[in-house]
Formats: structure tokens, C-alpha cells, sequence
């Protein structure tokens, strides 16, 4: 672990001498400052965030809650008929005698039970994984566009997501104030009219 950290300090020292040396380079050739700014888009689905992304990262859920309940529920009846196989358990350990049936029959449906549980985790598992683009792929698209406009409008040569650079422990320090425009971008997005793109129905 100590080598890795090592191995990520020095990357971000050599990000940051590159940044310097383009923005030395630019000013030189153009004479204009190099502008970077940070944009955290962790807040784009918050209670402020872009109108679109939260819209569709909640009908995404709402489409899987049904689901999410199901197995819920099957959970909770697989944790039930646990506890009552122990107390079986329990029972023939001890003076209490217990109907060999009963006690196989619960042991079949715990087992039946778990297998069920196990395959419609994958099966949502996998469905998410399909539709969760197509919900979200849109609105991403939109996004990035509109990240590329914004560069262009504000005369930011480089933006970087705060949230993933956080995330992955690579901001040491930084002034909020002065390179943070994630509630700025957030009203640019939000002022622009939307695209025709939308997103595929359920399969």
C-alpha cells in the first residue's frame, strides 16, 4: 500500500507540472491565461442539481422498485424460515421431539427459497445493467455537450470532475471559490431547452 500511495503522489505531481507547463505555454503563445476549473458531478441528481438527471435517475428507480420489493420480501421470509429451522434445530437437540417431515420440509424451502433469491438477484442485476443506460445515456449526452459548450462560453481550456478525483484521492487541496463552478454549470444546463432524445421503454 505504501509503494501505491507513493506511485499516486507522484502522479499527481506529474499532473500538476503538466498543467503548469500548458498553461505557461499557452500564455506565451496566446497571451492569455491557461483557466481550469472543477465541476463536482456527484451534485448533478441533489435537491439543487440538473432538473433532467434527477428526473431520469428517478424513474430509473421507480421502474426498479417493484422489483427491489419482491426480493425484499423474499428475503425476509428467507430470514424467517431460518430462525424457525434453528428453533427445529434447537428442539431435537434437546427433549423436544420434532416431526422429522416438518423439519425437512422447511429445510427444502429455505433451500428453494435461496436459490430463487439468488437468481432474481442476477436477473435484476443483469436488467439493470441493460437499462440503465438507456435511461441514463441521454441525459449523459446531454450533459457532455453541454460541459463543451460551457468550456467554450467561459474560456476554460480544462474541467475536471471533482468528484472522481476526490473518489480516487487525488485532490490534495483546492480553493473552492476560485475554480469551483459546479452551481454555475448546474444553471447553464438547466436554463437550455431540451434535446429530442429520449429514453426506450422497459423490455
Amino acid at each position: 500500500m505504501r509503494r501505491f500511495s507513493f506511485i499516486a503522489v507522484g502522479f499527481i505531481f506529474a499532473a500538476i507540472t503538466a498543467v503548469s507547463a500548458f498553461g505557461q505555454t499557452g500564455a506565451a503563445a496566446t497571451g492569455t491565461p491557461f483557466r481550469m476549473a472543477v465541476i463536482d458531478t456527484g451534485a448533478f441528481d441533489s435537491k439543487d442539481g440538473i432538473t433532467r438527471y434527477a428526473t431520469a435517475m428517478n424513474a430509473l428507480e421507480a421502474e426498479f422498485k417493484p422489483l427491489e420489493t419482491e426480493i425484499g420480501g423474499m428475503v425476509t421470509k428467507y430470514n424467517a424460515l431460518g430462525v424457525e429451522i434453528k428453533k427445529l434445530q434447537d428442539q431435537a437437540a434437546g427433549t423436544v421431539p420434532v416431526d422429522p417431515k416438518t423439519a425437512q420440509a422447511k429445510v427444502e424451502e429455505y433451500q428453494t427459497l435461496e436459490t430463487n433469491i439468488k437468481r432474481k438477484q442476477e436477473d435484476a442485476k443483469a436488467r439493470a445493467a441493460r437499462r440503465e443506460p438507456q435511461v441514463m445515456g441521454p441525459i449523459r449526452a446531454e450533459i457532455g455537450k453541454a460541459l463543451q459548450d460551457y468550456a467554450n462560453q467561459k474560456g476554460y481550456a480544462l474541467i475536471l470532475d471533482a468528484a472522481k478525483l476526490d473518489g480516487a484521492g487525488l485532490i490534495l487541496a483546492f480553493d473552492a471559490a476560485k475554480v469551483d463552478v459546479t452551481k454555475d454549470f448546474i444553471t447553464f444546463f438547466n436554463a437550455r431547452p431540451a434535446t429530442t432524445a429520449t429514453t426506450t421503454t422497459p423490455r
